[in-house]
């Protein structure tokens, strides 16, 4: 089924000079739309028969940057060269065994952030985050990071009560970085006993009941790590589909499970060992520590969720240790997890195979681990289903690129630099003159968008399509993200400098120039009809200076960037 979709673009003209554009804004071209439709197709496979594995053909330029929208932070011509010349598997090994390119907290550190004026203010988090997301070599990495960063969610915002709210921040996505290649099991133990997520959630300082005051364990972190983080409200098959029991669903958990589990999460609180009086939260350091027991405030009864007891008198360290086992065991949390990492990398919809696929292989890595983060991430992104031309091309599958992806896509792929070392993006969450979206502040525990998000009264909601991006579109995030980019793309935000050396060659060949531009940041995904319009476009604009080069490339840049065709991955 096609769900064709006409957006009216209208982008800012201005003189051919180096400051940019005026404000106003002025109709330039109409970019007829391509379909948004993200069917749940299948497409992927799934025979099972021996054969022996064809030779595998070296991508082309354009699968491996279509690899790159999945697999990075950005498709660069030297990336999508590197794609070429190792194969997927050979690209992925090299992401792998990059070294980790340095830590949100020491850059903070390194930037005089740990200073106690800065206690109380969350100065320079928005720059660590940018610098990773913009410049970090490791763009597997970061792109997994990101991703992490969206299922277990935190955000600056709620980190209060302990102060030093930007290495808070800091420290949780340096522990999503630290294990994105690592054991799910293992960042389920970390992220439990983060200080961050400590006071995200609420849970730090959780006391056991109080008989005489009725107060009771905080439930938050309880509820929200089973619903949000492990495995979700209902009973699934291995391929995320609803068990069915009569024709209805079951319930993973009730009221008491969250009751029981709740008395697991007393008693922690932060590690201020060494740390005394006044003095204790005078650095930042408690907040990269993991929390430690407050004996007093534990409680020590026994504690009855998911069909398991943890018997009475049980410490706490091996009690939650029980208890993320227990989680961990549960059928739910491969499929949970994998068709949630497959919608924040390659597809809105992967057929029920694809995820049945990956949540074998999380389940056992072929070695007899489970949760094994790098093989998930390897099969995800090699997986027929998202290396398929013939699937990709269906109007069944994509994606929303978030915007948050699409302006980091442009910033890596023209090499853009902060000369000063600030990178001064700051907060974009503002979708009036933002991007409608930033780093580690989404507005709640359920992310910047649900995953199963289905825009109302829509072709997509007629299709029983998923979309979950489409959760943060609307008619102001989407005039904010192209102000924003057009800024962006002009040099104009913070000191963020991309390097358009590379298209200045192309410059006053329109077609040659919006040709490239397509293939680096597009994969080559807009149609005939919308190259035309945009070459024409940007054809009619004054040629044969530097200055008046600058400036084609600016609109045409601009113009990808707004094309439904680069919006919607495929």
């Amino acid at each position: 089924m096609d769900i064709e979709a006409t957006t009216e673009v209208e982008v800012r003209t201005w003189a051919p000079t180096e400051a940019g554009p005026p404000i106003g804004i002025a109709p330039l071209v109409a970019i007829p739309g391509i379909a948004t439709g993200l069917v749940a197709c299948g497409g992927g496979g799934g025979d099972s028969t021996p054969s022996p594995p064809p030779v595998a053909a070296p991508p082309t330029t354009v699968q491996a940057a279509r690899f790159l929208a999945q697999a990075s932070m950005g498709a660069s011509r030297a990336q999508m060269d590197r794609v070429v010349a190792l194969g997927y598997a050979g690209w992925l090994d090299e992401q792998f065994a990059l070294p980790a390119s340095g830590t949100r907290w020491d850059w903070l550190v390194a930037q005089g952030y740990a200073d106690i004026s800065h206690k109380n203010d969350e100065s320079g988090f928005d720059a660590a985050a940018w610098n990773k997301l913009l410049n970090a070599p490791d763009t597997l990495r970061q792109r997994i990071t990101l991703a992490l960063s969206e299922i277990f969610v935190t955000a600056i915002d709620g980190l209060v009560g302990g102060g030093w709210r930007q290495f808070a921040a800091g420290a949780y996505l340096d522990l999503l970085e630290a294990n994105a290649f690592g054991n799910h099991r293992t960042l389920l133990q970390q992220i439990s006993l983060s200080a961050p997520m400590g006071e995200f959630l609420t849970f730090r300082g959780s006391a056991k009941a109080n008989l005489t005051s009725g107060a009771l364990p905080d439930e938050n972190y309880a509820r929200e790590s089973m619903q949000l983080f492990t495995i979700g409200l209902l009973l699934i098959n291995l391929d995320g589909t609803p068990q069915l029991a009569a024709g209805s669903t079951t319930d993973t958990y009730g009221q008491g499970d969250i009751t029981g589990l709740a008395r697991v999460f007393t008693g922690w609180d932060f590690d201020l060992a060494g740390l005394t009086g006044t003095a204790a939260t005078a650095t930042p350091d408690f907040m990269r520590r993991a929390m430690v027991q407050v004996a007093s405030r534990y409680e020590t009864g026994a504690k009855t969720f998911l069909g398991t007891t943890i018997a009475a008198g049980t410490a706490a360290a091996p009690g939650l240790t029980q208890a993320l086992d227990t989680i961990f065991a549960h059928p739910n949390v491969a499929p949970f997890f994998s068709r949630q990492l497959i919608q924040r990398l390659v597809t809105s919809n992967p057929s029920p195979a694809y995820v049945a696929r990956l949540a074998a292989v999380f389940n056992n890595d072929g070695t007899g681990v489970k949760g094994n983060l790098r093989a998930v991430v390897r099969a995800l992104l090699l997986d027929s289903e998202a290396r398929s031309d013939p699937v990709a091309a269906s109007t069944s599958f994509g994606k929303l690129r978030e915007p948050m992806l699409r302006f980091v896509a442009w910033a890596r792929a023209y090499g853009a630099v902060s000369p000063s070392g600030a990178w001064a993006v700051g907060n974009t969450s503002d979708p009036a003159t933002g991007l409608g979206q930033s780093p580690l502040r989404s507005p709640s525990v359920f992310n910047f968008f649900r995953p199963g998000y289905v825009p109302p009264n829509s072709a997509l909601s007629n299709a029983a399509l998923q979309a979950p991006e489409f959760q943060i579109a609307n008619e102001s995030s989407v005039v904010g993200y192209l102000n924003f980019m057009q800024r962006a793309v002009a040099g104009r935000v913070g000191d963020i400098t991309p390097d358009y050396s590379g298209l200045l060659v192309l410059a006053d060949n329109a077609p040659a120039l919006v040709s490239e531009i397509n293939l680096v940041l597009a994969a080559n995904q807009l149609g005939v009809t919308t190259t035309t319009a945009l070459a024409s476009a940007v054809q009619s604009m004054p040629a044969g200076t530097d200055a008046s080069r600058r400036n084609r490339i600016n609109a045409a840049l601009l113009l990808v960037l707004a094309a439904p065709e680069f919006i919607v991955q495929k």
